[in-house]
Parts: structure tokens; sequence; C-alpha cells
């Protein structure tokens, strides 16, 4: 990949559609099987798939008394066990276009989070303009349509969706603190953590409420396979690659065009609605974040 450009770009290409149609798969699934099995399934797979690329890769999980697991075991709750079930949750109300927007403000949360937690990563009136566009288009897309003095109706979904940007955020201050590893065996420990932590909440949360007494709809059961292997397992694995070929800031303009991606993914697989106020906000999301991140330059 590092020497065929058309490799190269097809990766990308397929991040991009991967990420995009995470919330679309999402959408779907959450259908038929609930938030808290869908995470511990898709996380599960995915720590398997991982954790015998990491090996296959020539690298060892430490020693579980090591303290490198703390780390890594804090970003797989905080960075995918913990925001995959509050998006998914979100999801059973909100649109999977609008779902993609609002979490793509995280890099605009975490320049703010860096200020209080990254040494060297002060706010700078370029960078808190930037937060504040960035906030008015996540406002936009609160206000309800036509105007009234209320929130709009599915406020709380969407609110669970913005924590899961939080998430987001807080897992990258603490991926830029943790000890440097492997990035395969960094993302294995992660996701096995993550399974963990599902596993677990999942079988405290039936206990209470009962197991699933039927089979999910083939269809269902086929999403979350790919969604697992996909956006969790597949699409980790080329974020690794692409970083190592390209670096990090290539790779997080990537993003950019993730909510185009799934907007176009949920008016085609989910009937979702075109909207243009959606396509507003993005467009309004993405000035605040190019002014945030653009630094002027030392004369």
């Amino acid at each position: 990949m590092a020497h065929n450009k058309a490799l190269f770009y097809a990766a990308c290409l397929a991040i991009i559609l991967i990420w995009g149609t995470a919330y679309t798969l999402v959408g779907f699934i959450v259908d038929s099987i609930e938030p808290a099995w869908m995470v511990a399934i898709r996380t599960t797979i995915a720590a398997c798939v991982l954790s015998l690329y990491a090996l296959w890769r020539g690298h060892r999980f430490p020693a579980f008394r090591d303290k490198t697991w703390r780390w890594y075991a804090t970003m797989g709750f905080i960075g995918m066990a913990l925001p995959f079930y509050l998006s998914a949750q979100g999801q059973i109300e909100v649109d999977s276009g609008l779902t993609s927007i609002l979490v793509g403000v995280m890099p605009l949360i975490t320049i703010v989070l860096a200020h209080f937690f990254v040494k060297g990563e002060h706010l700078t009136v370029r960078k808190t303009l930037g937060f504040f566009i960035g906030f008015a288009g996540i406002i936009y897309l609160f206000i309800p349509v036509p105007f009234k003095w209320e929130m709009v109706q599915n406020w709380q979904s969407q609110g669970l969706i913005l924590v899961t940007a939080l998430c987001y955020a807080s897992m990258t201050i603490i991926a830029k603190r943790a000890p440097e590893i492997a990035p395969s065996l960094g993302a294995a420990m992660m996701v096995f953590s993550a399974a963990i932590f599902s596993v677990i909440y999942v079988l405290i949360y039936s206990w209470g409420t009962g197991f699933p007494q039927t089979m999910p709809p083939r269809s269902a059961l086929i999403a979350l396979l790919v969604l697992s292997l996909g956006a969790t397992a597949i699409a980790q694995i080329l974020y690794l690659r692409l970083i190592q070929i390209s670096g990090p800031s290539f790779v997080s303009k990537l993003a950019y065009l993730v909510p185009v991606a799934s907007i176009i993914a949920g008016i085609i697989y989910l009937d979702e609605v075109f909207s243009w106020r959606l396509v507003g906000a993005m467009l309004v999301i993405f000035v605040g974040l190019l002014i945030a991140k653009s630094e002027q330059k030392p004369g």
C-alpha cells in the first residue's frame, strides 16, 4: 500500500465507506437487537479478529498485572464499550445521518479537553472561535422546525450521541498519555477490554430484564456480523496502517467525509429523509473545525 497509490486511495475510500455505513448498520440492527446485546456481540467478534491479527504480527499480550492494561482497558471502556452502547441507544430514535454529524463534533471537544489535560495544547483565539462556530452548528440541529419554545422531541437521544462524541474525545486524550506500544497490539487490548466490559454488562442487564427468547431476523444478524468485522475490526486495521503511511493528520481529514457517506447510505438503505438542514449544520461544524485546526504559520 505504501508504494501503490491505487491501493492506498482504495483503502482511504474503504475506510470512509465503512465508517459512514456503520451508523446505517446500527440504525438497522437496533430495530431487532437490543443495544446491550449488539455491543457485546460486536466487540466480542472484533476482539477475536484483532487479537489474532496482533498475534500474526508477532506481538504478545502483556501480563494482566502490567500497568499497560489499566490504560488500554480504560480506553476500551471509554472509547468503545460505553460510546457504542450510548450511540446505539440514541439511534433507536435518531437517524444515522444526524448521528454521524453529532459524533463528528468529537475533534472540537478534543480541542477543549486538550487545553486542560495536554501540555502545550492551550486554547487560542482561533481555536475558541472555531469551537463556538461548531457549537452553533449543534444548536442549529437542536432547534425545532418550525421554531417553538421547546426542545426537539428526541433531544435526549441526541444528547446520548453527543456524550458518545465526548467519550471518543476523552479517549484520544488518554491515548496521548498512555504507554506507547505497537498500534495493532494496543487496538487488540482495547477491543478485548471493551468486550469484557460489554459482556459483563449485558449479562447483568439480562439477569434483571430477561434473556432474549427468540432469534433476531437473519438480516439483522448478518448486519451485526458485517458491523463487527467491518467497522470494529477491519477498519481499525486499515486505520492503523494508513496512519503508519500518511500520518494522523491526513487520516483525521478522512473523517470529514464520513457524515456524507452516512447520510447517503441512510437515504438509500433506511429510507431516511434528505434534509438541507443536516447539510447546513454539517457545513457549519466543518467550518468551525477548519478554523479551530488551522494555525497561523510563524512569520
